[in-house]
């Protein structure tokens, strides 16, 4: 009598989930998407659609970009602001502990703007208005508290190049690309000013960049003449940069076809690659690691979010829903909530491997994988 093996529930496939909820009301592409580190909400930027040609808006609204606030729990939309001008409109927008109850965008318009987060929903007017007179297509970054290790890191760019800054605590600190390609400018957000008297009381204040040429560099601003250490991981122009919560390493992506994976030596200064993965499809437009150090996620020009383990860099997923180029990718910061941007104007949460619970199982697991 023949006997068949019994299926190992460790070893199934499942099929890959569908968001948990589509956040329409965008006209036009959304650039980028963050979540409140403390609220239940998600802000979106994008840039207006031109109304018809003949209405009286046109001259208005045509430059004109929205900022848009959501209720992660209702998936509604709580608030909006016509935020940024410029052909682009919004194309960044960043939240973090440190900053409390207020929100960062950039527009395509060399400007910086600082909201309140109110009762009703964003402040009608910006806080504060930075005029960093750059006109590119770099994300901006906020210095924001991280754990043992270091006390500070973010995610930022320059000139096509993204960058990540480690700090010890300073005053609220974001780093843009500068209106020469191959500059970094840090801006203190409480003041609106480039001042950098705030430097030599710093312990420790490490930036990295990704460069147009692919390549990915280590500067310790007190100290610019020269990286501290200088490697090439991409073929193309690396895009997107993020660092892990103890800023011992992080995965970037680019124009290029692979995602790279790679750890940080702080006694040596170098980078140490640890993971190489090659794509069929190129073109990396955002990383994101999950808080819990657990998975990380990119957008794909091919319309595809990508999840994989961040520690053993096996791919867990693809998840399949955006019907146009993927923009951005960012976690909440409870774990539980992932969140895309699209060129199809809308924005996707999903909910996937949950983060370890109470009773400490671990949503991620060895041989736990999500079939594409």
């Amino acid at each position: 009598m023949a006997m068949a093996e019994a299926d190992n529930p460790q070893r199934r496939r499942r099929p890959a989930p569908d968001p948990v909820a589509v956040l329409r009301g965008h006209r036009a592409a959304v650039n980028d998407v963050c979540f409140h580190p403390s609220l239940p909400l998600i802000f979106s930027g994008y840039p207006a659609p031109l109304p018809p040609l003949d209405s009286p808006l046109q001259q208005r609204l045509a430059a004109d970009g929205e900022l848009r606030v959501w209720d992660t729990a209702s998936h509604r939309t709580v608030s909006s602001v016509w935020a940024h001008g410029g052909s682009v409109g919004v194309y960044s927008v960043a939240a973090s502990v440190r900053l409390g109850n207020k929100i960062i965008s950039q527009g395509r318009d060399g400007s910086c703007k600082c909201w309140t987060i109110e009762e009703a929903g964003l402040s009608r007017r910006p806080l504060s208005t930075i005029r960093t007179s750059t006109y590119h297509f770099c994300k901006m970054s906020l210095v924001k508290s991280t754990c043992t290790t270091c006390s500070a890191q973010s995610d930022l760019s320059s000139a096509t190049d993204d960058v990540e800054l480690q700090s010890a605590l300073g005053p609220n600190i974001m780093a843009i690309a500068g209106q020469e390609s191959s500059q970094v400018e840090l801006w203190d957000i409480d003041n609106s000013r480039k001042d950098y008297a705030w430097l030599s009381k710093l312990s420790s204040l490490v930036v990295q960049v990704i460069y147009e040429d692919g390549s990915t560099l280590l500067w310790d601003v007190r100290n610019p003449g020269l990286p501290v250490s200088s490697v090439k991981y991409h073929s193309e122009s690396a895009l997107s940069i993020a660092v892990d919560g103890p800023c011992n390493g992080g995965i970037s992506g680019g124009a290029d076809d692979k995602i790279v994976m790679f750890s940080l030596d702080h006694q040596k200064g170098a980078f140490i690659l640890r993971k190489e993965i090659k794509l069929e499809r190129p073109g990396v437009s955002g990383t994101a690691i999950r808080p819990d150090n657990k998975i990380a996620a990119t957008a794909g020009w091919d319309h595809r979010i990508r999840v994989y383990s961040y520690s053993k860099g096996n791919a867990l997923a693809v998840l399949k829903y955006h019907s146009a180029s993927c923009n951005a990718v960012t976690f909440s910061s409870d774990s539980k909530l992932l969140a895309s941007c699209s060129a199809d104007t809308t924005v996707a949460l999903w909910k996937l491997y949950p983060p370890k619970t109470a009773s400490g199982e671990v949503g991620v697991r060895t041989g736990d994988e999500i079939s594409q």
